[in-house]
């Protein structure tokens, strides 16, 4: 993450991936959109010649990429995970946001909110810290001008999510953006805010509790509930989940965690502990992923430290239907699209033809 999160503390993201969009970065992003642009996104995007053909009429299979997720196709499983993407925008300058499988929108809150203090985010050798603090426009703006405005560029399933300090608030968000969206997205493990998101995913009653009233108004999108990490027994909680209505979980939001700076005495981010995301948190969102699928019979959004193709194929092993990738996506922008194209590549050389049946078969 080193070359991506250095420093420039006034570009740190709050609604949008800002944090990687340097001077530096973006030349080199640049160069490699002329490369992309000359090679196929979708291997099943091409003509059929391009696509099925191995020389000598010999036909290969194209690669099936296609996923259910809670009776909604998804093209293909990749998702930048939500406060990744922003509300869309800020990725057109690096690839047709249309490419993607699914889109998770920037958390939203009832109110607008400005975020934290900064500083706000912290190199590790291996992840990134951030304490953000949902920093969003609130659910009105989001509701009245943000999806208005994706729409217009933008036309695969969406992913609104909606945080909140208090049930009712969870509710009234939840309410007003039933049916605008393929998905919601029930985010109760944010670890950056104080007097709820991740309060309310920490123990099993609570989280129940706020799945069961928010399930009441949600009527025509699938309900999808973000649980952290930071718990005794994630399965417990998705159970409760699950038991209280969700359509599906995402697994999982970040770590907690913390850099000191060693010269000036005091933790790096204002917050003091932050939300700690990137590969190395990978092997632990692939366990609870693992452990929940192995449990109960729900579609899985599987979360954390997904870098490249054959991540991508491990987490759906584990039993997730998609897989979504943040931190990532906020040091390479255009890792989405790089982990599309290499996706049949990889999916050849370990014999698979189809992602939807490779969803959980990892056992013992």
């Amino acid at each position: 993450m080193n070359s991506a999160s250095s420093g420039n503390q006034s570009s740190e993201f709050g609604v949008g991936p800002s944090v990687a969009l340097g001077a530096a970065i973006a030349a080199n992003l640049r160069a490699d959109r002329a490369l992309m642009s000359d090679t196929k996104l979708f291997a099943g995007q091409g003509s059929e010649s391009d696509s099925t053909r191995s020389g000598c009429g010999k036909q290969d299979p194209v690669p099936e990429l296609s996923v259910d997720l809670a009776g909604v196709r998804l093209q293909n499983p990749l998702i930048p995970a939500s406060g990744c993407f922003g509300f869309g925008e800020e990725f057109l300058d690096f690839f047709d946001p249309n490419i993607l499988g699914a889109a998770a929108l920037k958390g939203t809150t009832r109110e607008p909110r400005e975020g934290n203090p900064t500083p706000r985010i912290a190199e590790t050798p291996s992840g990134m810290i951030n304490s953000i603090g949902l920093q969003n426009p609130g659910i009105d703006v989001v509701v009245a001008e943000r999806l208005p405005a994706l729409a217009k560029f933008y036309h695969q399933p969406v992913i609104m999510n909606v945080s909140g300090f208090s049930i009712d608030e969870y509710v009234e968000c939840c309410e007003k953006a039933d049916g605008l969206s393929e998905f919601i997205e029930l985010n109760i493990s944010c670890p950056n805010v104080h007097g709820g998101g991740m309060s309310f995913g920490a123990s099993c009653a609570a989280a129940s509790e706020v799945t069961r009233e928010v399930r009441q108004v949600v009527k025509e999108s699938k309900l999808f509930v973000k649980l952290s990490p930071n718990v005794t027994d994630v399965v417990e909680i998705a159970q409760g989940c699950v038991d209280a209505g969700a359509d599906g979980l995402t697994l999982i939001n970040t770590l907690l965690g913390m850099r000191i700076d060693v010269k000036r005495r005091c933790p790096v981010i204002a917050q003091s502990i932050g939300g700690f995301s990137g590969p190395a948190i990978l092997p632990v969102a692939l366990r609870m992923v693992y452990q929940v699928a192995q449990t109960l019979a729900v579609p899985i959004m599987g979360s954390g430290g997904i870098a490249t193709a054959h991540d991508v194929v491990e987490m759906m092993m584990a039993g997730a239907s998609a897989v979504q990738i943040g931190a990532e996506s906020l040091r390479n922008p255009l890792v989405i699209p790089q982990i599309l194209e290499q996706l049949p590549e990889v999916m050849a050389e370990l014999g698979i033809t189809n992602l939807q049946e490779i969803i959980g078969v990892a056992k013992q």
